[in-house]
């Protein structure tokens, strides 16, 4: 096999390098997605075609960079792919393992060049002469030897011109296909650093800031000058404008990552011997950028323990009147100003016995008379609790559910399970669309602000003598349309001085949470307001009932309600 200093190919040229490596890896998600769909779907010339050319163009990228073993690798899995494409070969399920293979071995190295252009410590994937040995062996074996690809191309001066004679070079059996393609990437893009494009996004919500301090300024807001008024309105809308753009290039689709999760279904189940259709929807769904990055960890252990212990072997499945392969839903929507990620599955579900019975074991409650099965399943969730028999290489060490809970929370979002003995789990990861700005409405409770997130309110109301109840002398509750819903007094959970204690004198926000409404009572109602979520760092952030903290137009800050952990924390307080 060639050898290749990475080294002297980075010293060459860092920039191509870089543009190498993302390149690199939009076409080894484009593979992996193909792969995935032939054999899923069986023969298909254009995903065929697609799969060719990703290693055609990743091999002539790397002969350029004289990155010998990517170029070798990709070289052999090329000719095999041509014979595929001539139909002196048949794809079945072994070439399907080698490719995905050897697209995962060319993954390694991109890792690895990545970490050396970055200075960070990194071991060189080694020589990988079986994978090479079974590509040759699969079209040896079908009369392929030897190789089918010697064409040249005259270096360019440039990656971008590079790729694109090397992507005319390869034959496409579908010349319409082409063009679509080409036609649908006319449109301009460049590619930004991480680092400056958040820098934007961060800077742009400042100047929303300063904009809104300036709006609101008193000393600004006495002059009735009609021409100052009108070019801070002007302002207020290029503030508005410039923010806006800024946040949506922080949006990515989530479809990569279902693609890398359908990779991992696939794996598992060749590991388990189980038979698995999956679904994926809403792969248009975008979230930021951030948000996709953190969740990666966290789906695929909820994938590996979906796969381990939710759905059974195709044998079990049958005994019990199943359909021998098991169906597995992967599922983004919007929901109330969220993104819901749905995880489900038709497999065992939950044990609701077996749960309580180990929690009981290890002392986390006493009994599970009593308790909702929402409240017992929530304890998977327990820092090493598991409830597998054995230990597998892929799950039942108890680690992993609380690591979920511990990242999904860190993203301000929750989790939710629904399960059905016999019938399969569903787990709903709620997440914001984004971590740096949300519409909220601003309240205050005598001289505190707070922010209530828009999308949880439903009206706003003073009561009457005959709107507040109290129920066992305790807990409050408000007559709303027919309907009586808990109180809680924002003063009193957050220890703030109100200007009056009197309802009649406060203001009643009705907010709904899953379908769950409440009241929060507060004194005034200032006003809604596009604010920019900010840290308030480690001392504070885990305060129940609040998501962070904005710098509002007057310069004070406003803390930002967690509904969800609100109304937790006031139905567990009245259930003690």
């Amino acid at each position: 096999m060639l050898q290749t200093d990475p080294i002297a190919s980075l010293a060459q040229d860092p920039e191509l390098v870089a543009d190498f490596i993302l390149e690199s890896r939009g076409h080894l998600a484009d593979i992996e997605a193909q792969i995935l769909t032939l054999e899923r779907e069986g023969p298909d010339a254009e995903a065929l075609n697609s799969v060719f050319r990703g290693f055609h163009t990743i091999k002539g990228l790397a002969g350029f960079l004289e990155l010998g073993e990517m170029q070798e690798l990709a070289h052999e899995v090329e000719t095999l792919l041509d014979g595929a494409r001539n139909g002196d070969l048949a794809i079945g399920s072994d070439a399907f393992d080698v490719i995905l293979e050897s697209a995962d071995y060319l993954g390694r190295w991109l890792m690895h060049l990545e970490a050396v252009r970055r200075n960070h410590p990194s071991q060189q994937p080694g020589n990988d002469e079986s994978l090479l040995a079974r590509i040759r062996a699969l079209y040896v074996l079908a009369g392929q030897a030897g190789d089918i690809l010697r064409g040249g191309c005259q270096a360019p001066l440039s990656l971008t011109s590079l790729a694109a004679a090397l992507e005319n070079s390869a034959p496409s059996a579908n010349p319409a296909a082409r063009r679509t393609d080409s036609a649908s990437n006319t449109a301009m893009s460049i590619k930004v650093a991480a680092g400056k494009l958040d820098y934007l996004v961060d800077m742009a919500g400042e100047m929303v800031i300063a904009e809104s301090m300036v709006r609101h300024d008193p000393d600004l807001a006495a002059l009735k000058n009609p021409r100052l008024q009108r070019r801070i309105a002007h302002l207020t809308r290029v503030a508005a404008d410039l923010q806006k753009t800024a946040m949506s290039m922080r949006l990515v689709p989530i479809g990569p990552l279902f693609s890398r999760m359908e990779r991992l279904v696939r794996d598992l189940a060749r590991h388990f011997g189980k038979l698995v259709e999956m679904e994926t929807q809403g792969g248009d769904i975008e979230l930021d950028r951030t948000i996709v990055e953190e969740l990666a960890d966290p789906l695929m252990h909820m994938m590996r323990n979906a796969m381990d212990h939710g759905i059974e072997t195709p044998e079990e499945r049958v005994r019990n009147g199943k359909n021998p392969s098991a169906r597995l839903l992967l599922k983004a929507q919007h929901r109330a100003g969220q993104v819901v990620i749905e995880i489900g599955d038709d497999g065992r579900g939950l044990d609701r016995e077996k749960i309580v019975r180990k929690a009981v074991e290890r002392g986390i409650i006493k009994t599970g008379e009593g308790r909702a099965d929402s409240e017992i399943y929530n304890l998977i969730f327990e820092a090493g609790f598991s409830t597998a028999a054995q230990v597998t290489n892929v799950s039942g060490r108890g680690v992993g559910m609380d690591v979920v809970l511990k990242r999904i929370e860190e993203l301000r979002g929750r989790i939710e399970i629904r399960s059905a003995p016999g019938r399969g789990a569903t787990f709903l990861l709620k997440l914001p669309l984004t971590l740096a700005i949300i519409d909220g409405l601003v309240v205050g409770v005598g001289q505190e602000r707070y922010i209530v997130p828009l999308f949880g309110v439903r009206e706003m109301l003073r009561p009457k003598e005959d709107t507040i109840w109290t129920v066992r002398h305790k807990a409050e509750m408000a007559l709303v349309r027919g309907e009586l819903l808990p109180v809680m007094r924002l003063y009193r959970l957050f220890h703030a001085e109100p200007a009056s204690e009197d309802p009649l004198q406060s203001v009643l926000v009705i907010a709904e949470v899953e379908g769950r409404r409440f009241c929060l009572m507060v004194d005034e109602l200032i006003g809604k307001q596009e604010v920019v979520i900010k840290s308030l760092g480690e001392t504070f952030k885990n305060v129940p009932g609040i998501a962070g903290g904005a710098i509002l137009g007057d310069g004070r800050v406003g803390l930002i309600l967690d509904l969800d952990r609100l109304f937790e924390e006031e139905t567990a307080d009245a259930g003690r």
